[in-house]
């Protein structure tokens, strides 16, 4: 597989907010966000290739239950046999007692992963990059709703979305109209910020928007405790 990154911390968002969980990095996306905060795991050549064994064996020298396997992007790969990989890697960390996360965009499915928990973080018009070409491979790639009622259906899943402004509400109520139905308590909105500073000056707005429709906040640790910085 091809891994960017292990590392150990807590983890950031979700509802898992605050676990001790160790990171698995895998290398690649086809998307381009404008505000991606793991840009260096996008080109899948500058990362190592690891076997299953050896990501099994690194990951538990460290005391925790919790994986998060993030990107990039997991669930997508042209390569079919890197996808079977995915799916090895989660059962081996199930056989060891692991609890598995797996972080994604929505824009791919995998059957039968084995997988407690599917973290869905669509992306919005919010996240289109300046560039005009690359902001259009990123719209006709940034979305799928059937995958993403899929991912829903088949898995137990949280959905993170990424909000800059109070603008970006009616396209978010709108996307989950063309999902359909999702229990709302696995809704949540998290500020768009890269640094400590801009985490605490749109987490006010952000926490009136969840007030004012019934979702739940979302903390992003990692910039909030470590400013963003890489592997913590």
């Amino acid at each position: 597989m091809r891994v960017k990154e292990i590392f150990y911390s807590l983890q950031g968002e979700g509802f898992l907010v605050g676990r001790p969980s160790v990171f698995i990095r895998l290398a690649g996306c086809p998307l381009c966000c404008r505000w991606c905060d793991t840009k260096y795991a996008l080109d899948e050549k500058l990362a190592s290739d690891q076997a299953v064994s050896e990501i099994t064996v690194a990951v538990r020298q460290w005391p925790t239950e919790f994986i998060v396997i993030t990107g990039g992007e997991p669930l997508v790969h042209p390569d079919l046999s890197l996808q079977a990989q995915l799916s090895y890697l989660t059962q081996q960390l199930k056989a060891i007692g692991k609890h598995i996360t797996i972080e994604t965009a929505g824009i791919g499915f995998i059957p039968g992963l084995t997988c407690d928990l599917m973290s869905i973080s669509p992306k919005l018009t919010n996240s289109l990059p300046c560039e005009p070409r690359s902001a259009a491979v990123h719209e006709r790639s940034r979305l799928n709703v059937p995958i993403l009622r899929k991912l829903v259906d088949n898995y137990n899943c949280q959905l993170k979305f990424v909000v800059d402004s109070e603008s970006d509400l009616p396209e978010i109520l709108d996307l989950l109209k063309k999902i359909g139905p999702i229990d709302p308590h696995k809704i949540m909105l998290m500020p768009q910020a890269a640094t400590r500073n801009e985490l605490l000056a749109k987490s006010p707005m952000i926490a009136g928007l969840c007030k004012q429709i019934g979702f739940t906040f979302c903390q992003r640790l990692q910039i909030l405790l470590w400013n963003n910085e890489r592997g913590r």
